[in-house]
């Protein structure tokens, strides 16, 4: 059964596997396309793989060890036994950009896994440690001609606020939401 943890190098083998996926489909724009361009050069080795997940860890509570113009952001990686599915990131404060278009939550399903309910599952099941950071309602954006994002986001129970440019602004409520 599928579940949310936190980045674990126990998927090592099939996270690799779902980045090549990620490659061969052009990905772009995305938490996943930069951690493709940042760490496919070391992530290989057990030992890079490691420090990969170690920096993911960190960038839940350690502000130091941000990139540049980044916000405390939660990863969790949906994963079926040690098999990788997707990534969610639950971003815990707004900055210009992220309240303009990125949102507090985004995600990705890899190519190999999509069209089977998982990006709904992994929106409902971030949304209550969004609840415990204060969030509620969660901004989650996706692209004008995202279908599968749009049926995730609004099976979550997302109104649409906006479109800006080919965004599309959704609140999603965290309030009584649960695993």
């Amino acid at each position: 059964m599928p579940e949310l943890v936190s980045p674990t190098s126990r998927v090592m083998a099939s996270f690799l596997e779902a980045m090549d996926e990620y490659v061969a489909e052009g990905a772009r724009d995305t938490q996943t396309a930069g951690w493709i361009e940042k760490y496919s050069a070391t992530w290989h080795s057990a030992e890079g793989f490691a420090a990969f997940v170690d920096q993911l860890a960190a960038e839940e509570v350690d502000r130091s060890r941000l990139p540049e113009r980044w916000v405390l952001t939660s990863t969790r990686w949906y994963v079926d036994g040690e098999t990788y599915l997707g990534r969610i990131a639950l971003r815990q404060e707004l900055n210009d950009f992220l309240a303009d278009i990125g949102g507090h939550i985004g995600y990705d399903v890899r190519p190999s896994a999509r069209r089977r309910g998982h990006a709904t599952a992994m929106l409902r099941g971030m949304l209550p440690l969004a609840h415990g950071f204060g969030i509620d309602p969660a901004l989650v954006t996706c692209d004008d001609d995202n279908v599968g994002s749009i049926r995730a986001i609004e099976a979550s129970g997302g109104a649409l606020e906006s479109l800006r440019g080919d965004k599309r602004r959704y609140w999603v409520p965290t309030a009584g939401q649960s695993h």
